[in-house]
């Protein structure tokens, strides 16, 4: 299934029958989208994320809708394969349905993105019910959603109690009867996520849902070790990033001001 040229929603519906399991990353950039795309991975998410690991932000919600396309559409030049997925801004969508409708055509159109995703469950579901209807696909998100971070107050495990956790199977049993083709279930009780697995048609990724997930995601600066201080438990680091750099960084510094850098071989 993994060999597809083109990787749809059908694929992923088909990968999840399989028992395959699909591979997500973020990326905000042509050079960094040219990478993952060519390794392999089954979708790129333009999240939201971006708001902190590009633009230096707390938290997600300040990120704009222009902010998000001109992510976007940096990633659509790079792909070849995989399926691109684009986060809906803070203040795109809630509460407003022909807003996000405006706002996933724009995605659509403008960067050329293949889905978008929003968070929440039942008090969005009219965004999502009118973004579907122009053809859109969605794909929804639970569990810890940042862009309600001062509504939680705390970026600790969600649904830990029994009313919680029933209200968000509640939630993903919805999203997937409205026609999401996807969810992405966040920080939540790894037993959790295996029954909302399980539960579901659809396939389900996880970050920080445990091991029995259709999926896994991650943010590429986290996953690279760009990133020095955000250590959460279900973080796996495969490359020490800041140390490689700072240290290359250090000693161009360090050839610059011994003159040993350019030498004769490196000028014209």
């Amino acid at each position: 299934m993994s060999d597809a040229k083109r990787i749809t929603t059908h694929t992923l519906q088909e990968m999840k029958a399989a028992g395959e399991r699909i591979s997500m990353l973020t990326a905000y950039d042509y050079s960094m989208a040219t990478i993952i795309d060519d390794a392999g991975i089954d979708i790129i998410l333009v999240g939201d994320s971006a708001s902190n690991v590009i633009a230096g932000h707390e938290t997600t919600l300040p990120i704009t809708l222009d902010q998000m396309i001109y992510h976007a559409q940096s990633v659509i030049r790079a792909i070849h394969r995989c399926l691109v997925v684009v986060d809906l801004p803070f203040g795109s969508y809630q509460g407003n349905s022909k807003k996000a409708l405006s706002a996933a055509i724009r995605i659509m159109k403008e960067a050329e993105a293949h889905a978008v995703k929003l968070e929440g469950g039942k008090e969005v579901r009219t965004s999502i019910k009118r973004i579907l209807t122009a053809g859109i696909p969605v794909m929804g998100h639970l569990g810890l959603t940042p862009q309600s971070i001062y509504k939680f107050g705390t970026y600790t495990v969600r649904a830990k109690e029994e009313e919680e956790a029933k209200r968000l199977i509640d939630d993903a049993k919805l999203l997937e009867d409205l026609g999401c083709f996807a969810l992405v279930l966040e920080k939540i009780p790894a037993a959790l996520g295996k029954q909302v697995a399980e539960a579901l048609s659809i396939p389900v990724i996880g970050i920080g849902a445990g091991m029995h997930v259709d999926g896994q995601v991650l943010v590429m600066h986290d996953l690279l070790g760009i990133n020095k201080e955000f250590n959460p438990r279900f973080l796996r680091r495969y490359l020490d990033l800041y140390s490689d750099i700072k240290g290359a960084v250090e000693q161009y510094i360090a050839d610059v001001k011994s003159r040993d850098f350019p030498n004769k071989k490196e000028q014209y």
